[in-house]
């Protein structure tokens, strides 16, 4: 599918004095992300751990929780913190986790995370059964919960209070918990509404921090590693108290204690240090990856005990089962992804709505594979494992089509189901799996009749040759952390002239090409990552544009400027 260069609006009115004080470029950047004056663009480069976090007290249920739970620590009882299996959700545990041990709580800490194939996402009967017989008298949900209506009530009539800490989709009709502390709710009391859920755990371990012993205070800085792990694998805009949790746990993750990161940063030849703090984009794709790895081939619990873990020989031992779990998911996921895609091309070619399930694929890989072929066939999809009595499944959307109000529209034929709106799960009885894929294929057929659905790039500036230097990529680094919300900028550059290409990788499917403008001396260095088989006709010569992001590149100790090419248009002038 081609793709299409949008270019965003540049409509600019800084002040004379913003103006000497900032990169023109940078200002046109901060602009289109709606920081125009001086006190934005201040918040902005200067986010402030100190100052810019909201007072966890505000939030609506946090009193009433810090309560319970105090109550708890008093009376010694059975504390059960239930996570989710994947990064935000195993970070959050371990956000709780740590905080009740720097309080000096002497009760049983129980970390309970479902798993993934045999429990499915959330609170279940069973588990609740099974932690009223060990003792359990209160349970704090992180990363969950939101939906669980039933079983909450079941909780309530076994006498066990549930707290629900959660980010997710609030439904119309929510659990009678002990308390809820939502973004999402109505009256929330959060003034930032995108937290992942690793940000409302950290918001509850302040709130804790505040009424138990604040004099600890300077010690929650450290959990902060932890709450840039899961805030960054969930995707949530980093914006506002995203991007302060996020740029400043990049830092403590430079410096973290945890041996079990050390670990397996060593295992997995990961390049972070204090000298190498790491940017949101090695967190998404070198870290979450094995931390989800554990949840997604065995058990979570994997993954939790390495963030704990303070003993460095089994934090190594839990590190090299990580990585060969993570192996072992890369492997499984390329085979379901080439078995779906052959269906797709035979089945599916002129359906918006992309369904695909089997008995043998991990339920743990099924949202990898969903979004993987979203992204090759721009259409929603749903993988799906077929179990004894249930199916149980992974959506992934596109823009244009919100799955989660489509699912809300279908919630008479599921079990159960959760999500965002770009991302969801589900579970469903056999027999109603025909009469729901029709319905949602008729939904999302009817949302996208009227629209054509192109993958859009969207362009920040078009700038000349002459613009890239080292003042520049030094500016965009200041503009980090990067990801939703703040997109790394997207830049164009015109009528380049290849001097150079190469395939490179050990499969030859990544572009290298070397560029100049015509009259110009100055050679650009490029990467375009998985872009071979798009272009495999290019040659030297030829003239082009490029659609890039301005990175840094280091490489034994050398640094220098790298365009990371995102797409190439082929001009039909040539030069000799």
């Amino acid at each position: 599918m081609l793709k299409e260069w949008k270019f965003k609006k540049r409509n600019i009115t800084f002040s004379e004095k913003i103006k000497k004080e900032y990169h023109p470029l940078i200002l046109e950047l901060l602009a289109q992300r709606g920081i125009k004056t001086e006190k934005e663009i201040q918040q902005y480069f200067q986010a402030s751990y100190d100052n810019d976090l909201d007072d966890p007290l505000k939030i609506t249920g946090i009193k009433k929780a810090v309560e319970r739970i105090i109550q708890a620590r008093e009376k010694k009882e059975k504390i059960v913190i239930y996570g989710d299996y994947d990064a935000d959700g195993v970070s959050s545990s371990a956000v709780l986790y740590e905080i009740f041990i720097n309080l000096d709580f002497d009760n049983e800490i129980i970390c309970y995370i479902p798993d993934r194939q045999t429990e499915g996402y959330g609170l279940n009967k069973q588990s609740i059964e099974y932690l009223q017989k060990k003792g359990a008298s209160l349970i704090i949900t992180v990363d969950c919960g939101i939906t669980n209506v039933s079983e909450v009530s079941v909780a309530k009539k076994l006498g066990i209070d549930i707290i629900i800490t959660d980010h997710h989709h609030v439904p119309t009709q929510i659990p009678k918990a002990y308390a809820i502390i939502n973004p999402h709710m109505v009256d929330s009391g959060f003034i930032f509404s995108d937290l992942a859920g690793v940000g409302v755990a950290f918001k509850l371990a302040q709130a804790l921090l505040l009424k138990i012993n604040n004099s600890q205070k300077e010690q929650l800085k450290w959990l902060l590693d932890l709450v840039a792990i899961g805030t960054i694998a969930d995707c949530v805009p980093l914006l506002g108290e995203n991007r302060v949790l996020a740029k400043y746990g990049l830092i403590v993750l430079s410096k973290t204690r945890r041996v079990g990161l050390l670990e397996m940063f060593k295992v997995g030849r990961i390049n972070i240090s204090e000298n190498n703090i790491p940017n949101a984009h090695k967190v998404a794709f070198q870290i979450s990856p094995r931390i989800n790895a554990a949840g997604r081939m065995d058990h979570a619990n994997t993954a939790y005990n390495l963030l704990i873990e303070k003993n460095i020989v089994q934090a190594r031992d839990l590190a090299l089962e990580i990585e060969d779990k993570n192996k072992q998911r890369q492997k499984i996921t390329s085979e379901i992804f080439q078995e779906v895609k052959a269906l797709v091309d035979k089945s599916f070619s002129k359906k918006k709505f992309i369904f695909a399930e089997s008995s043998h694929w991990p339920v743990g890989l099924l949202g990898l594979v969903a979004g993987k072929i979203t992204e090759e066939f721009q259409k929603p999809t749903l993988i799906m494992q077929r179990q004894k009595k249930e199916l149980v499944g992974s959506l992934r959307s596109i823009p244009e089509v919100n799955i989660i109000e489509k699912l809300e529209k279908c919630q008479d034929l599921l079990i159960k189901f959760g999500g965002h709106p770009q991302a969801a799960g589900i579970s469903i009885k056999p027999e109603n799996l025909r009469k729901f894929f029709q319905k949602m294929t008729q939904l999302i057929e009817e949302e996208l009749s009227e629209k054509e659905v192109v993958i859009n790039i969207d362009v920040d500036l078009e700038i000349k040759i002459d613009d890239i230097n080292w003042e520049l990529v030094t500016n965009l680094k200041k503009m980090e952390p990067f990801g939703v919300g703040n997109p790394e900028p997207v830049l164009v550059a015109r009528n380049l002239i290849i001097e150079e290409v190469n395939k490179v990788g050990i499969s030859k499917k990544h572009l290298k090409l070397l560029l100049r403008a015509n009259n110009n001396p100055k050679i650009l260095e490029t990467i375009g990552f998985s872009l071979a088989s798009r272009f495999p006709n290019l040659k030297k010569s030829d003239k082009i544009d490029i659609a890039f992001n301005l990175q840094e590149d280091e490489w034994n100790g050398q640094k220098k400027i790298q365009l990371n090419l995102l797409d190439i248009k082929l001009k039909e002038n040539k030069t000799n």
